[in-house]
């Protein structure tokens, strides 16, 4: 059988570029000899006596203290079984990959081809010196709860199995809301567990914990309801046998105050669900399909409080809202274990998030006006910036109180500090931007669809929910295309402007050239052959509301498809200069970069103008710009025309625009390294502030400086951004690739809706 374009999409993903999904990187400098003997030999003989002298000095001079082992044996990998190791080792990778950008925590994945519990602990056990923390994930049950049970007890460094403990810890804080939501109490309710694998039994531990009594749970594993008087239970089921003489899931939902399903979907029915008590918490986690649809839980119960571990409903108990930040705070005290009360720690932390006022960031990566505590909204969204500086100074707190951490924090404010400055905002604005488009897409013109990345972009958009696509190009060519490379296309607006199919638009589309260009030289007859063309009838079709934004350029110059934007739908009317900038995607957060596609040679007035159209653009991604005016020079030490020219635009934006954190002219090294540029200029306005701006003199120094910072440094980038338009268009990069193609489409539909 062939493979569909999704299966085909995920083999491509994970083999572009590097294969796989995360790689080492050096942290030390290694360009000159000196550098290469101190990290090697023999410089590198020094560090290792001082840690064979002093072995906590492992954590000074390694990396240890933020490394984590993520180690399976791929017994039981998400819902794909017993795949083995290797199979399992692009879940592991992804895991990795989790860990980096949610916590900043460095993964090696290891895969351990061993199912025998005491070779699997003696491997884990041999391995564990390299580590800070192991993750154990993917091990099936029951070996699963022997293997971290041992290997607790003899290492002594942060270790979990996360398919237990995760779901556990995420589900808990959603239980504590949904059960105050419900206006019962925890001791009262009576829970129906189905499954009873790790992360049920884990799951239904933790609950015990919060509150939850023995007597008042039924579990149900593919043999039934666990029962007292069955025979050769499993210890792991013994625990949670009922001496109730009930022996379906049906009976035991009759007046059960809550459903916790980690079995498979569609057991539950609608039927089930209405003989509950009132208020019944219904918890369907497992994935892909619940137990029960969400929409006919919805519509089985008004009162009914909802989750599944789906990100497309409400109340999503997703792991990565826990294990990335419980091992960033044991990693931070350097515990020797996890247990209970960090993991409770964690539960009460998350819970409390909840309840807390939503940042309007969130509100807007989500595309809500305001997320507020309710049946909706019991745990926090992945996206919450807040997680990391929420969790993991619970976590650490509870390690330092339960007297199992070897570092004490005393100074709280600056560890959160510290954690909220580990990840900057790179990953989180595309992100946030992407989950707004969602929630409103926007019909975007592709003005060149015969083309395979361009075809390819709309599609995934389309599939994404980011944006309604509208195809321009010869029909048959297109369908063409789609045909070779699998692409579905069958519910896109295909629309080719030679076809006479099109005279009534092509006839109105001139009529509006000819309108605007008349006195310009464009007679009737002009503007009917121009709108032929692909780039005038795209920028037509916005200018009049057929659509709400244009993506072209991908295989034109630049200035060639701009040229039909600006003459159909002009400049917005406070502007006189259009410019282009570039987003750089770095560690320490998202770097703007104006101009670089437009102004050749900008004059002083040209440089206030950029500032102040890029100041607004990056305001609308809810960052707040700190612009540096960049020169050759520094603060009056040439009097040479491009450094002048940017000295005399820093005072006129001083004058004209107090409010915009804006200097120069700087040197690009004082510009970025804030403790040099304090050193030296401590009277810049820049002063104390991280610089997220770049404002360069000429097209040749921003056209080469983002170019050379994308190939030699590997930032990703998106761009460029066209500002200044009276409606969104946006003009690709020559031969951009798909993904940056589709990171435009997403900035147009953002630009689409702040706009409207």
């Amino acid at each position: 059988m062939g493979k569909t374009r999704k299966e085909i999409d995920a083999l491509e993903y994970h083999a572009q570029g590097k294969p796989g999904k995360i790689e080492v990187v050096p942290t030390k400098p290694y360009s000159t000899q000196r550098d290469l003997s101190l990290a090697y030999s023999p410089g590198v003989a020094i560090p290792c006596l001082e840690i064979a002298d002093k072995p906590e000095d492992v954590y000074k001079y390694t990396a240890k203290g933020n490394l984590v082992a993520v180690i399976s044996n791929g017994t039981a990998v998400l819902g794909l079984g017993n795949i083995g190791p290797l199979a399992s080792k692009p879940v592991m990778e992804g895991k990795g990959l989790l860990f980096k950008i949610y916590a900043d925590i460095d993964v090696f994945d290891i895969e351990v081809d061993a199912t025998d519990i005491d070779l699997f602990v003696n491997t884990v056990k041999a391995i564990a010196p390299t580590f800070g923390g192991i993750n154990l994930e993917d091990i099936k049950a029951p070996e699963c709860f022997e293997i971290e049970r041992r290997l607790k007890e003899e290492l002594n460094i942060p270790l979990m199995h996360d398919d237990q403990h995760g779901t556990a810890i995420i589900s808990s804080a959603a239980l504590l809301n949904a059960v105050e939501l419900a206006g019962k109490k925890i001791e009262n309710i009576k829970l129906v567990v189905s499954g009873a694998g790790a992360s049920a039994v884990s799951c239904t531990k933790l609950y015990k914990r919060l509150g939850v009594k023995a007597e008042n749970i039924v579990m149900i594993d593919s043999d039934g309801v666990i029962r007292a008087d069955r025979k050769e239970l499993a210890p792991s089921k013994k625990e949670f046998a009922t001496k109730r003489k009930i022996n379906t899931l049906t009976e035991a939902l009759v007046d059960a105050d809550m459903f916790l399903g980690l079995s498979k979907g569609n057991i539950l029915t609608k039927k089930m669900v209405q003989t509950m008590a009132k208020n019944p918490i219904v918890f369907a986690l497992a994935n892909p399909d619940p137990e029960i649809a969400y929409k006919d839980a919805m519509a089985a119960r008004k009162d009914i409080i909802m989750a599944t571990g789906r990100s497309d409903y409400p109340n999503q108990v997703n792991n990565v809202l826990g294990f990335p930040y419980i091992f960033r705070g044991a990693l931070d005290v350097r515990a020797t274990c996890i247990n209970e009360e960090m993991k409770l720690a964690a539960v009460y932390a998350i819970a409390a998030l909840a309840k807390e006022p939503v940042p309007e960031e969130v509100n807007e990566a989500y595309s809500e006006k305001n997320i507020v505590f309710g049946k909706d909204f019991i745990i926090p969204k992945p996206m919450d910036p807040r997680l990391i500086s929420t969790i993991a100074p619970a976590v650490a707190k509870a390690a330092i109180d339960s007297g199992v951490a070897q570092h004490v924090i005393t100074d709280w404010e600056e560890y959160r500090n510290q954690l909220v400055g580990r990840l900057g905002l790179d990953n989180k604005l595309l992100k946030n931007i992407t989950q707004r488009t969602k929630r409103n897409p926007k019909r975007v013109v592709f003005a060149e669809a015969d083309n395979y990345k361009t075809l390819k972009a709309a599609t995934i958009v389309k599939d994404e929910g980011i944006a309604i696509p509208i195809l321009l190009g010869k029909v048959k060519r297109i369908e063409e295309i789609a045909k070779e490379f699998s692409l579905d296309i069958s519910d896109l607006t295909i629309i080719d402007p030679r076809s006479s199919k099109e005279t009534a638009r092509k006839n109105k589309y001139a009529q509006l050239l000819f309108e605007k260009r008349k006195r310009r030289g464009v007679t009737l007859m002009e503007a009917r052959d121009m709108v032929r063309s692909r780039n005038y009838f795209g920028s037509a079709m916005v200018e009049v509301g057929d659509a709400d934004a244009l993506i072209s350029g991908l295989t034109r110059n630049y200035r060639n498809t701009i040229r039909p934007a600006l003459q159909v739908i002009g400049t917005d009317d406070d502007v006189s200069k259009i410019a282009g900038m570039y987003i750089l995607m770095t560690k320490q957060g998202p770097f703007f970069l104006a101009d670089t596609t437009v102004n050749v040679n900008p004059s002083v007035q040209d440089i206030v103008d950029i500032t102040v159209l890029s100041a607004k653009i990056i305001q609308r991604f809810k960052i707040n710009p700190r612009i540096a005016l960049l020169s050759f020079s520094n603060f009056g030490s040439s009097d040479e025309e491009d450094a002048v020219k940017m000295r005399e635009a820093a005072k006129i934006l001083h004058e004209q625009h107090p409010e915009i954190v804006v200097d120069g002219e700087i040197q690009g090294n004082f510009a970025l390294n804030k403790e040099l540029r304090d050193e030296i200029f401590p009277f810049s306005d820049l002063a104390r502030k991280n610089t997220n701006t770049l404002i360069f003199p000429n097209l040749s120094s921003g056209n080469i400086a983002y170019k050379l910072l994308q190939e030699m440094a590997g930032f990703e980038t998106i761009g460029p951004i066209l500002m200044g338009m009276k409606k969104p268009v946006h003009i690709l990069q020559l031969g951009s690739s798909v993904r940056e193609i589709v990171n435009m489409v997403t900035i147009a539909v953002a630009d689409a809706q702040t706009r409207k």
